[in-house]
């Protein structure tokens, strides 16, 4: 059984829809302005991540991770999550970043930027593996599935800089 709920995120974002198992979160997305799934944070797993979600957009660093799960994975994007999972707080990696720390691990000359960016992509879990934090070259903003403004805010929530690219429009 699948559980949801929504937390209502400050203004300058949209609103998350949190998933469950009722036991761990399995995901964690933003949604488009007016979505608004039943507001029941009796699970305790939902407890956590409002908890920690509250403290996150205070503009604090949370000192603990809720429990969550990442199913229907393969294992580069095992791998590519698990890099992004250990940004800290405030500071960012780029594609290519992750891309040379892939290729090191696998023992191969090179690995694509756009491949590692797809799985990037792929997140179910936002802002907790903090997908936000991964810059095009240069320090620019690419793309986000949880829509540019939102990654823009989630930036500047964190003070970390950026540049948007002429080209880039935000949605």
């Amino acid at each position: 059984m699948t559980f949801t709920t929504t937390y209502i995120t400050p203004t300058a974002f949209n609103n998350l829809l949190l998933y469950s198992d009722g036991e761990v979160l399995t995901g964690l997305h933003f949604v488009k302005s007016g979505t608004v799934a039943k507001s029941d944070y009796t699970l305790p797993i939902f407890k956590d991540v409002v908890r920690w979600l509250d403290i996150y957009f205070s503009g604090c660093e949370p000192d603990f991770t809720p429990d969550f799960r990442i199913d229907n994975t393969t294992p580069f994007r095992k791998d590519v999550l698990e890099i992004v999972r250990q940004i800290p707080f405030g500071k960012t990696l780029t594609y290519s970043d992750i891309a040379s720390q892939i290729a090191k691990n696998y023992s191969i000359e090179k690995m694509s930027a756009q491949a590692v960016g797809g799985a990037v992509g792929w997140n179910p879990i936002c802002i907790i593996v903090p997908c936000h934090r991964v810059l095009g070259a240069n320090g620019n903003i690419t793309g986000y599935s949880g829509g540019l403004q939102n990654k823009i805010e989630l930036l500047k929530l964190e003070q970390i800089e950026f540049s948007i690219p002429i080209n880039k429009k935000r949605s």
